[in-house]
C-alpha cells in the first residue's frame, strides 16, 4: 500500500536520470519540490514514447480504465496488487501494453498503534539516506471522453506487493521499487506477457532504505512542506 509519496528532485536531473525527453506538457514551474503527493493529484512518469524513446511527462495519480463510463465515480484506483493485476479488469490491458515509472525519493506508511491506546497511526517517511530518486512499478491508461467538451485523462497506478524484512514492522504491503537495471525491461512494449514480469512482483528486503517517524502533519493532504519529512518523536513506543 502507498498513499502518500515524494518528490523532491529537480526536473532536469530526473530527465537526465532516467534517461527520458520531458513532454511539452511538463513545465517546471509546475513541478517544483513536493512533499505530500496524494491520490488524483499529477505525477510525473516515465513511459516509452512512439517515436523518441522514453517520455517523462505527467499523468493523473488514480487509474481510470478505458472502459470507464463515470471517471470522476469511487474511490481512485492508486494501488494494483501484484498477485491480482494481470487478472482484474481494470488493470489487465495495462500491465501487458502500457507500463511506466512512476518516479519518487521517499513514499509514507502509516504503522497502527498495536496496544490499542489510540486510533492515531504512526506516520514514517521511507526513502535512501542520499535521497536519491527511485522509480516505482506502474501502469497507465488512456480515457477518451465521449464528449467534445471533456478533456481526456491519462492516469496511472502503482503496483504493490507483500512487505519483506523490516517492513513488515511499520505495514503489510510496500510498493515495488525496481531496480533500475529493470528499468528497461518493465518498459520494453515488446514484453506484452504479464507472467514474464512476475519475478520482479516477489516480496523483497530493501536494506538501504531507512524509515524515520515523522509527525501527523503529513495527514492533511493541504500541507506539503518540508515539516512533513522532518524527524519527530514516535507517537508511541
Amino acid at each position: 500500500m502507498c498513499g502518500r509519496f515524494t518528490l523532491r528532485t529537480p526536473l532536469k536531473l530526473l530527465a537526465e536520470y532516467f534517461d527520458a525527453e520531458a513532454s511539452d506538457q511538463v513545465q517546471l514551474d509546475l513541478f517544483g519540490p513536493r512533499y505530500n503527493i496524494a491520490p488524483t493529484q499529477q505525477v510525473l512518469i516515465v513511459r516509452e514514447a512512439l517515436d523518441r524513446g522514453r517520455e517523462l511527462t505527467a499523468v493523473r495519480w488514480g487509474l481510470v480504465p478505458s472502459w470507464s463510463k463515470a471517471p470522476t465515480k469511487g474511490p481512485p484506483l492508486i494501488n494494483a496488487r501484484s498477485e491480482t493485476v494481470t487478472e482484474k479488469p481494470s488493470f489487465r490491458s495495462a500491465i501487458k501494453r502500457r507500463r511506466c515509472l512512476l518516479l519518487a525519493d521517499g513514499f509514507y506508511e502509516w504503522q497502527a498503534n498495536e496496544a490499542g491506546q489510540s486510533s492515531v497511526k504512526q506516520p514514517f517517511f521511507i526513502h535512501y539516506p542520499d535521497d536519491r530518486p527511485f522509480a516505482f512499478a506502474a501502469i497507465w491508461e488512456r480515457w477518451k471522453s465521449s464528449s467534445t467538451a471533456a478533456a481526456d485523462i491519462e492516469s496511472c497506478a502503482l503496483v504493490n506487493t507483500a512487505a519483506e524484512g523490516w517492513m513488515t514492522d511499520i505495514h503489510h504491503r510496500m510498493p515495488i521499487i525496481l531496480d533500475p537495471a529493470d528499468h528497461a525491461f518493465w518498459l520494453d512494449s515488446q514484453l506484452d506477457d504479464p507472467q514474464q514480469l512476475k519475478r520482479l512482483f516477489a516480496p523483497r528486503d530493501y536494506p538501504e532504505l531507512e524509515a524515520r517517524p515523522v509527525s501527523t502533519h503529513v495527514n492533511r493532504v493541504k500541507n506539503d512542506d518540508r515539516r512533513c519529512v522532518a524527524s519527530e518523536p514516535r507517537l508511541f513506543d
